[in-house]
């Protein structure tokens, strides 16, 4: 068991770090934060012609037909540069939910879409805060149309379509829905957030129409299915932007002076940094057993997601947080970048559940394959 990028894929690694290191500097994710646009229209549209939306999309539907691991390369790029864009709603979430429960006839109609970029989709999960179950859901359908109100919404302000989960109409368990966002009576309505640039959003339906996707009564199943691949590429997103925060850290610290000595040479920030290091790489690590679960379709994936989800959550914060501290009083300032990675860092580790429903999930998964 490989758990290494192959050359070709290190080859698209370095392709995609020059690509959004001349595209997405951290000055395009401040001007993000410091305008009213919920993400960069500009980059976006270099993300779509690169082809990146499309790339474990089938080749029948316009895809380029590649593996997870390719795309777990393109996450970490995006993760370190804090792509402000709605990349990771429309790949990990909305694409994924089509390709896994969709009809060939849904597949035909919204994947070469997705592909292209012409379409941006989403999840829609939770109506409330706290963590959404099967029994908290009360967004309903009926003879085909949907009454409720999903919040927050990933890019919901944004995104063309949302996979939504509802009550089935049968009135037995929970079901996925296809939603199309443009419909005159739904209204959407941003919310704030940490992180601006990753924008959130309420969307309330009023009698919107919606298509059923997959089976009736199926759908909390085939969301944590949909849940555990998404937490994958999350965590790789994760590992990206935790590097570029321990490297941030490192250059800071070697550049600042101290008593006629740069700081780095100081025990205390030798220890945040090389605390940095372990955290980041134990989080690689898991991230690559993620990588190649969802890869193989393995049947350790749930157990897979679970580990490289948690490692990436819990390195993340702890690089931005440091990362900040490593800067002393002015990595508290508008001034300078550290906030970014702090901001992500706090949005990921919610996004798809937070670090104590993976952990929670983590047990479960363990228990499973000691009992097998």
């Amino acid at each position: 068991m490989n758990f290494e990028f192959s050359s070709e894929q290190e080859m698209l690694r370095d392709q995609a770090r020059g690509l959004l290191r001349d595209n997405c500097p951290t000055s395009a994710v401040r001007a993000v934060l410091e305008s009213d646009e919920s993400h960069d229209a500009k980059l976006w549209k270099v993300v779509t012609e690169m082809g990146w939306t499309a790339t474990v999309i089938p080749e029948e539907y316009d895809g380029l037909g590649l593996s997870y691991i390719e795309l777990a390369v393109i996450a970490e790029e995006l993760g370190r540069a804090m792509a402000p864009i709605p990349f990771s709603s429309s790949v990990y979430l909305a694409t994924e939910a089509i390709i896994a429960s969709g009809s060939a006839d849904q597949k035909e109609a919204w994947l070469p879409k997705l592909a292209s970029g012409e379409l941006v989709g989403t999840l829609a999960v939770s109506e409330s805060q706290g963590q959404a179950s099967a029994k908290s859901i009360n967004t309903s359908v009926a003879n085909g149309v949907i009454s409720g109100s999903k919040v927050p919404v990933i890019d919901g302000d944004i995104a063309d379509f949302a996979i939504t989960v509802c009550r089935s109409e049968s009135g037995d368990g929970a079901s996925l829905y296809v939603v199309d966002l443009n419909q005159d009576c739904i209204v959407r309505e941003q919310v704030p957030t940490l992180d601006p640039s990753r924008s959130q959003a309420r969307v309330d339906f009023n009698g919107a129409k919606a298509e059923l996707l997959g089976g009736e009564g199926q759908g909390w199943s085939q969301l944590q299915n949909i849940y555990n691949r998404a937490a994958v590429l999350f965590a790789w997103e994760q590992v990206g932007g935790a590097d570029a925060a321990m490297e941030m850290a490192i250059e800071y610290a070697q550049g600042r002076f101290a008593f006629g000595r740069p700081i780095a040479s100081y025990q205390a920030i030798k220890h945040k940094l090389a605390n940095m290091y372990v955290k980041n790489t134990l989080a690689r690590s898991n991230s690559y057993y993620g990588a190649w679960a969802l890869s193989t379709n393995d049947e350790q994936l749930p157990l897979a997601a679970a580990t490289a989800r948690v490692a990436g959550i819990q390195a993340y914060y702890f690089a931005s947080k440091e990362n900040i501290q490593t800067h002393g009083g002015m990595g508290y300032t508008w001034e300078f970048d550290c906030q970014f990675h702090y901001r992500r860092a706090k949005l990921l580790s919610l996004t798809v559940g937070s670090e104590g429903t993976w952990q929670d999930k983590l047990v479960t998964a363990l228990e499973h394959n000691n009992a097998a």
